[in-house]
């Protein structure tokens, strides 16, 4: 059965255990995903890749699939599938199952697709198209966004955010989260600003340096540091960065360290942490300890200090700080 992303909300979701999103929208897929089902849900949330599920399916099936009787209702998110998926979907189906929620998101599927027809030709299973979005879409999502936060930018300004998004509303939230982190000391925000920013995404950017920094790989953080030429604006950015991730991880690392499930402490972390950034956010929960990490929070901020007080040796005081632990 073949319904419209915004028809979701007027759908009633119980009537299907089986969902199907595909297509290059991949950002509205996760927002229609957490709003419709992840918010509010009291159960358990598994999520796999579908090389990951499909080389692991009879683990799964034991270990998942079984209900107990001291488990509530579940969600299995299943991330880049295809063809190959087919066959399990189809097995699960028949076995009938009435508590868990399956959601298999995909990239662009052609008419001819197998899994495509499976789902459209199917009254009981809903697939989902997601095209991408329009300029005049983006525009709404980032206008929000800068008043939301109290941004103060040009319409050219906002103009250059959303061409440089081509169409992917997860490419602009990343732009918007830097600006963000940006504006937390500079409420007027320029026309060269926005270029440097956005630029920044072009080479390994200031999340791919933070993530590098809070696995401890020195090799990666001092590539990303020689490939870049941070600006002072650059600096402060990445600090900010650094320090987001650094209070959520330390948040996952409390949840860890009290239910010694990593998977659940993740999917409990606010901001939340998307699928293709799981596995640098388990290799940073599995290297720091939480009183190590706490002190170097405290020592963050006081790099921040620095920075705010002796910007022109600013990137001096960022390249030190991330290679010296």
């Amino acid at each position: 059965m073949i319904i419209k992303y915004f028809e979701i909300d007027k759908t009633d979701l119980n009537k299907s255990n089986f969902y199907l999103f595909y297509g290059k929208n991949d950002g509205l897929q996760n927002e229609i995903i957490k709003k419709s089902f992840i918010n509010n849900f009291k159960g358990n949330i598994n999520r796999y890749d579908e090389k990951e599920f499909i080389e692991n399916y009879n683990i799964i099936a034991t270990e998942v699939l079984t209900k107990s009787l001291f488990e509530s209702e579940k969600i299995i998110i299943i991330s880049r599938t295809s063809e190959k998926i087919l066959k399990l979907i189809q097995e699960i189906i028949e076995r009938d199952i009435k508590d868990i929620k399956f959601i298999l998101k995909s990239g662009i599927l052609e008419k001819k697709s197998k899994l495509r027809n499976y789902f459209e030709k199917n009254e009981n299973l809903v697939i989902v198209p997601f095209y991408e979005d329009d300029d005049n879409s983006l525009s709404t999502i980032a206008l929000n966004f800068i008043r939301k936060n109290n941004i103060k930018m040009s319409r050219e300004s906002l103009n250059l955010i959303v061409n440089r998004a081509n169409g992917n509303r997860e490419n602009l939230k990343n732009d918007l989260e830097k600006i963000f982190n940006f504006s937390i000391t500079n409420k007027n925000i320029d026309y060269e600003n926005i270029i440097k920013l956005t630029n920044l995404s072009e080479n390994y950017g200031v999340n791919k340096l933070a993530d590098s920094y809070l696995e401890k790989n020195i090799k990666s953080t001092s590539k990303i540091l020689n490939e870049n030429i941070f600006t002072e604006q650059d600096c402060v950015l990445i600090i900010r960065s650094i320090l987001s991730k650094s209070k959520r991880l330390m948040n996952i690392i409390e949840i860890y360290n009290e239910t010694k499930d990593l998977d659940e402490a993740i999917m409990s972390a606010k901001p939340p942490v998307f699928w293709k950034d799981k596995i640098s956010v388990k290799k940073q929960a599995k290297t720091w300890v939480l009183s190590e990490l706490k002190n170097k929070i405290y020592e963050i901020n006081d790099i921040e200090t620095l920075i705010k007080i002796n910007s022109r040796n600013s990137i001096n005081l960022i390249s030190d700080f991330v290679i010296n632990y």
